[in-house]
């Protein structure tokens, strides 16, 4: 995080407000596509936009950001399943989203998302598993919600201390305890929807590998 606050810190002294926001939808929308951390941005959102807007921001942002690559997957559709098929107990979790109804597919779906499964792999390798782009889609977002969350607020937390840095006074106990208090409460939320969704997720792929 050090090494990028002095990237950060430029961006919002440079760019205006509109423009900052058109930056951080252009990086949230396109750097999954090219293999790259969109999570500084969400930073970015937070400390200009707080929750609001800056959550609306991304969340649009992210509807591209998993969307190019499952469309850019199809063209490469078959070295997609030929990889899946050389680690077959690694992709019986991916594969479980492509099977069973629409919302088997978006349960399937979310579940990957929430949990700590490369997001920006399951991108390309979604395709491949023959899940549905409206399942895929709406489970992406849903399951990418505490994530956001997360970030936004570690950005709005950024910027809370960064005034207080710059405007040499300390925070008070009540803002400390409640910015520190938030955030603590907002990752404990995230690590449980996450070891929940880990386990199911070990339900799904025992499920798909018994089919196999």
């Amino acid at each position: 995080m050090q090494e990028l606050m002095p990237i950060i810190n430029w961006e919002m002294t440079t760019f205006s407000t509109p423009m900052l926001a058109v930056l951080v939808f252009a990086s949230v929308a396109l750097f999954p596509t090219i293999l790259l951390p969109s999570t500084p941005s969400i930073w970015v959102a937070g400390m200009t936009f707080g929750y609001g807007f800056g959550f609306l921001l991304i969340i649009s942002a992210a509807a591209v950001g998993v969307s190019l690559p499952f469309f850019i997957g199809s063209l490469f559709l078959h070295r997609i399943q030929g990889w899946l098929e050389k680690y077959p107990k690694k992709a019986a979790i991916l594969r479980a989203a492509g099977e069973g109804n629409w919302f088997h597919q978006f349960k399937a779906v979310t579940l990957i998302r929430i949990s700590p499964f490369p997001y920006i792999i399951y991108n390309y390798c979604a395709v491949a598993t023959h899940v549905k782009y409206g399942p895929y889609i709406l489970g992406s977002l849903i399951g990418m919600v505490p994530e956001i969350f997360v970030a936004i607020y570690t950005g709005i937390l950024i910027q809370t201390l960064a005034d207080a840095s710059q405007e040499q006074h300390t925070l008070s106990a009540p803002q400390i305890l409640l910015n520190v208090g938030g955030f603590l409460l907002t990752v404990v939320t995230t690590i449980v929807f996450t070891v929940y969704a880990k386990r199911q997720l070990k339900v799904l792929q025992g499920e798909e590998l018994i089919l196999q």
